[in-house]
């Protein structure tokens, strides 16, 4: 009988060191637009830190307005807002952003929404023009919290 009592023993520890407290764990909000493509609106980690996909000017619903960068910026970090409550986070837990625009023209008036949003001790960013982003979008902002 005792044979027997060190396996179980080994099983049990296995599954506790691989339950799902021990897993990454998809975070997902109605509070922002459902992903558009296969990814999730962000992950946690197994250590806790919060990876948020690139979010673009999309509405909840879907709809995205790029009638000014100014509103499109805020959308998306509306949408940042969201996910990061979702995931038990908010903007100060925020260490790295990485700022994309289709037009490097657009860089102050982006600063200054971004800057409304992040309005002390400011993460680490990169800001990176390119061709094109999803949907006809001028920015789009991804994440890491902690």
């Amino acid at each position: 009988m005792i044979k027997n009592i060190i396996p179980i023993t080994a099983l049990i520890l296995c599954l506790f060191a691989f339950s799902n407290d021990n897993a990454r764990q998809v975070i997902l909000t109605s509070k922002a637009p459902a992903p558009i493509g296969p990814y999730s609106q962000a992950i946690r980690s197994k250590s806790g830190v919060l990876y948020v996909s690139g979010q673009i000017a999309l509405r909840p619903d879907g709809s995205l307005d790029t009638s000014s960068i100014e509103k499109e910026c805020t959308q998306v970090l509306n949408n940042i807002k969201a996910i990061l409550e979702a995931g038990g986070k908010n903007l100060r837990d925020v260490s790295k952003t990485t700022i994309y625009l289709t037009d490097l023209k657009n860089f102050s008036k982006v600063n200054d929404v971004y800057a409304s949003f992040f309005l002390s001790e400011p993460p680490a960013r990169e800001t990176i023009e390119v061709k094109a982003l999803p949907k006809g979008a001028s920015v789009e902002i991804s994440l890491i919290a902690d």
